[in-house]
């Protein structure tokens, strides 16, 4: 939803520098730029539909640069924006776009190109395979707390309960449509379309009743035995291993590995489930928003589950999100780049405690920042308004 949003705002309708379509909605002509022509748009969405609107881009593109030409010539490299949303439900879309697009640079088509998704594993498969060295990628995470605030004047308490769905937050005065709303538009088609569109999953059921699992213990370690227990599941733990990975490639649900210095240790260690959203983690659970701030247990694991998704969404591909305890001792986020770590506690409490946790991991760690999210340390709105990468220095 956030992608689409910045796009129509990029191209809002009857944009003479712009043309937007979906596979999942009907194509808009304006009236600005009608091409003349009279062959009717396939009504499949299959390769001649997409083949007929890039025509039609084609065309404005063309119209758009006469017009440009005649108005300014400082303004003659312009480009026209064509954007394609849901691309990845066409078949085959990646061999269809490389034959057009290298026809568009063959004949100097000053006219770029958006292509938008919401499979990340189609995504990513079509442009290795087929359009490799013809673009750059652009990841579209879930919304931070500063977006929200400042498009729909989300309070610090909206942000951590509704999320960061932009789609949904017209309707979080009405819970009970809120709730609907994420569960039936947003996660059904994200797992039970996307996901599946992915790969072949042997047990559908079972990969929904793992999200939702994960969503009820986001924040929480978690082992692969236990998870397999919660869903009197009888199925060997690889398949749940599989199955958590695709939900952290769909960006829903992420299993953090354990810090240790060498990397096999931290590939055999407990799972913290963390959600990308902690609107998906409100939808599923039964408390309202002002039952999630009564309890106050709770409300520390929204809290630190908003901290921990808003690490995931902001790190770069080189940055790496784990936890960390010892016995005791724990810290509850440790981001890696490199030499480079940072300890994170997050401490959702009015009154400042002591960090026992961080104390030993510094020890252990000496090249380490530590730092604290909460009463006595960086505040929540401040750490939630900065990039992971901002906390590594």
């Amino acid at each position: 939803m956030g992608k689409t949003t910045i796009v129509r705002d990029l191209i809002p309708p009857n944009s003479p520098q712009g043309f937007y379509i979906s596979v999942d909605e009907e194509a808009v002509v304006s009236p600005f730029s009608k091409s003349g022509n009279a062959v009717s748009p396939p009504q499949k969405r299959d390769a001649d539909w997409l083949r007929y609107y890039w025509h039609e881009a084609r065309n404005r593109a063309n119209k758009w640069a006469e017009i440009r030409s005649r108005n300014s010539a400082t303004a003659q490299n312009e480009p026209y924006l064509f954007a394609v949303d849901e691309i990845q439900k066409i078949a085959q879309w990646s061999e269809i776009v490389k034959g057009l697009w290298d026809e568009d640079r063959a004949n100097s088509l000053n006219m770029h190109v958006v292509l938008l998704g919401s499979a990340p594993l189609l995504i990513q498969k079509g442009l290795s395979e087929s359009l490799a060295g013809r673009y750059e990628l652009m990841p579209v995470t879930h919304w931070g707390f500063a977006e929200m605030q400042q498009a729909f004047d989300f309070s610090l308490e909206e942000f951590i309960y509704f999320g960061g769905y932009p789609g949904s937050a017209s309707l979080i005065h009405d819970e009970s449509r809120w709730r609907n709303y994420v569960k039936e538009s947003l996660i059904q088609p994200n797992i039970e379309k996307d996901i599946l569109q992915m790969v072949r999953i042997k047990n559908p059921a079972l990969l929904k009743q793992l999200f939702e699992l994960g969503c009820h213990y986001s924040g929480q370690e978690l082992s692969l035995t236990k998870m397999i227990a919660e869903l009197n599941e009888a199925r060997h733990t690889v398949t749940l291993a599989d199955y958590l990975q695709l939900l952290m490639q769909a960006k829903l649900l992420a299993g953090l590995h354990k810090y240790a210095a060498k990397e096999v240790r931290k590939r055999n260690s407990v799972p913290k489930l963390i959600v990308f959203n902690t609107a998906l983690m409100s939808a599923i659970q039964d408390y309202t928003f002002a039952e999630a701030q009564a309890d106050r247990s709770y409300w520390g694991r929204l809290v630190e589950s908003s901290v921990g998704a808003h690490l995931l969404n902001t790190c770069g591909n080189d940055t790496q999100v784990h936890y960390w305890h010892d016995g005791s001792d724990e810290v509850d986020f440790v981001l890696a780049r490199g030499r480079k770590l940072a300890a994170i506690e997050v401490k959702s409490s009015a009154n400042p405690s002591r960090t026992k946790g961080l104390e030993v991991f510094s020890q252990r760690n000496p090249s380490a920042k530590t730092i604290l999210v909460g009463a006595g340390g960086v505040s929540l709105a401040e750490f939630l308004s900065y990039p992971a990468e901002h906390w590594l220095g």
